[in-house]
């Protein structure tokens, strides 16, 4: 572990990140940075990750929100970031892509079955959910939490249960936790140039289906 290494890249992140903001802003990001830090002595979090809670922490407190990493929510859940602002919640949970190893032979239902899993538990928590990813990996997400819940179905609902059941069940997801779970944005998270920007879910997935779609036509016609 080289704590050293970690703080001096997160640092240069946060610099980068803040090289037009204000004072006040720099001074908060640099503290996410430490938080970060210490989270990493006790083995908590990894650099890619953290990478990109410090990015979109940025963001959200320059847009007035008081922001919290790796927040407690109850005994058995734990947010990526927490923006509060008035009376008003944000979650943000970072999707980066990572399969573990007992997952190679099923990647692609195990993705959608975190990014469903997520929607449904953390949206009750805040106002306001959203998933956070990088631009070069493409989310999965049914287009079920995108809808109102007045426009779904059960059935959809009990479809995603199977999904979830299978890798998330202690505890198991309810379909009534499902029909109220919403997606309210998808924040894009740019490292490489410590910037965010902020998409709403429709436009995410029309933009994201053309791909999905075209993957799972090819893997069903040129099956290896």
């Amino acid at each position: 572990m080289d704590v050293r290494r970690f703080r001096a890249d997160l640092h240069k992140l946060a610099a980068k990140a803040c090289a037009e903001d204000t004072q006040e802003v720099r001074t908060e990001v640099f503290g996410v940075a430490d938080i970060l830090v210490n989270l990493y002595r006790k083995n908590l979090v990894k650099i890619n990750h953290s990478a990109l809670e410090l990015v979109c922490a940025r963001s959200l407190i320059r847009q007035g929100y008081e922001v919290k990493v790796e927040h407690k929510l109850d005994r058995g859940l734990v947010c990526d970031v927490l923006g509060t602002r008035g009376d008003g919640k944000l979650i943000v949970e970072i999707e980066t892509g990572f399969i573990p190893p007992e997952e190679a032979l099923g990647p692609s239902a195990f993705a959608r079955s975190r990014i469903a899993s997520k929607i449904a538990r953390y949206s009750g928590f805040a106002g306001e959910f959203a998933l956070g990813t990088t631009p070069s990996y493409v989310l999965d997400i049914p287009e079920f939490f995108v809808r109102p819940p007045r426009e779904r179905a059960r059935g959809e609902a009990e479809k995603i249960k199977a999904l979830t059941d299978v890798r998330y069940n202690k505890p198991a997801i309810s379909v009534d936790e499902l029909m109220q779970a919403r997606l309210h944005m998808v924040f894009l998270i740019d490292v490489d140039n410590a910037t965010t920007q902020e998409l709403d879910p429709d436009t995410y997935v029309r933009a994201s289906r053309t791909l999905l779609d075209w993957r799972r036509i090819v893997q069903g016609l040129n099956p290896r």
